[in-house]
């Protein structure tokens, strides 16, 4: 009979992997393991708990937070401060860092960055959301408090990096640096389960996946490369088709397993990209390389951009390396 790896065995099972392995980082994937499960407890009866709509309020990027933000961000951030293993949390929700400043908090070595929600405006129409996270070790000095340096590493510093989606059912995909593993959750006995091990991008795909009602204040090249997708060419597949949901995670999820690419370029309404460096970008990007991706700006690997502030945001193209490096030639 097969057996069937739950998270906390692969974890166990692969901390010799984790470069300064001590225990602390596969306790600190195991409390977002833990929080995912909340978060995802109530997005599944939202309705019915009256949490759907908006929170009346804005977060830091001056975006209407979701009630369901708010929820999950707490839930994050409450879970990440109780189990010790990180110094400080940045959220996408907070205009600034949050530092867990008591004495064992101060001796932890790592910091997290995190989109509690990703998506969020699909939660009223019951579709696709999830939650992106990021993980590195401190560069302050262990037992003082966190600093702003201590979030605004490049990407290649990262230790760890994934996302929960949360949909027909609930996946928690991650990566340490060892290749990219999905864990499908089982609410029957509450575990995650190996699902999909060692996840690869297809190198190429018939899928683009862009917001076009923003075309026209695209940049020429990415114009063009739209029109080329759109193009018949039987030898290619083309034209490919359009698939775009406004989760990033559900659009980086399927493009991931089936071949594909995800566009969020820079444009007039968004003059340096829309998505976040620090807490969407490094993250997939990261996840992307890992699995055999691509991940730039539109010349640039996203994971070397020096960050300069906490909500940073960036021109953003991501998927297989094939379809990357041809939109690349159009920019």
């Amino acid at each position: 009979m097969e057996r069937h790896i739950t998270l906390g065995e692969f974890i166990i099972e692969n901390q010799k992997d984790f470069p300064y392995a001590k225990g602390e980082l596969s306790a600190l994937l195991s409390s977002i393991r833990l929080a995912g499960k909340v978060v995802n407890q109530q997005i599944n009866k939202a309705g019915l708990a009256e949490i759907l709509g908006k929170a009346g309020k804005e977060n830091v990027q001056g975006e209407s937070q979701a009630k369901l933000d708010v929820m999950a961000n707490d839930v994050f951030v409450d879970t990440l401060r109780n189990r010790g293993e990180i110094c400080g949390l940045a959220s996408e929700e907070l205009e600034d860092f949050l530092v867990f400043d008591d004495e064992i908090h101060k001796k932890a070595k790592y910091v997290v960055l995190i989109d509690p929600l990703d998506g969020s405006s699909n939660i009223d129409a019951n579709i696709t959301v999830g939650t992106i996270f990021s993980i590195y070790r401190r560069v302050s000095k262990e037992g003082s408090p966190a600093t702003l340096e201590d979030f605004l590493q490049p990407g290649t510093k990262q230790v760890a990096a994934g996302y929960l989606i949360y949909g027909t059912s609930t996946i928690l995909v991650y990566t340490t640096g060892k290749g990219v593993n999905g864990f499908t959750f089982d609410p029957g006995i509450g575990s995650f389960f190996l699902s999909h091990p060692a996840i690869i991008f297809p190198p190429k795909g018939i899928t683009y996946s862009i917001n076009e009602g923003n075309y026209v204040h695209f940049p020429d090249g990415i114009k063009k490369y739209i029109k080329w997708v759109q193009q018949f060419d039987e030898k290619e597949n083309r034209p490919f088709t359009s698939r775009y949901t406004g989760s990033l995670v559900a659009d980086f999820h399927r493009n991931m397993l089936f071949g594909g690419i995800f566009l969020y370029p820079e444009g007039t309404t968004a003059p340096k990209g829309k998505l976040r460096l620090l807490y969407e970008g490094n993250p997939m990007a990261f996840l992307a390389e890992q699995a055999g991706g691509k991940a730039t700006d539109g010349f640039n690997r996203i994971m070397e951009i020096e960050p300069e502030e906490l909500h940073q945001r960036v021109p953003f193209i991501c998927g297989s390396k094939e379809m990357v490096e041809k939109a690349e030639e159009f920019l």
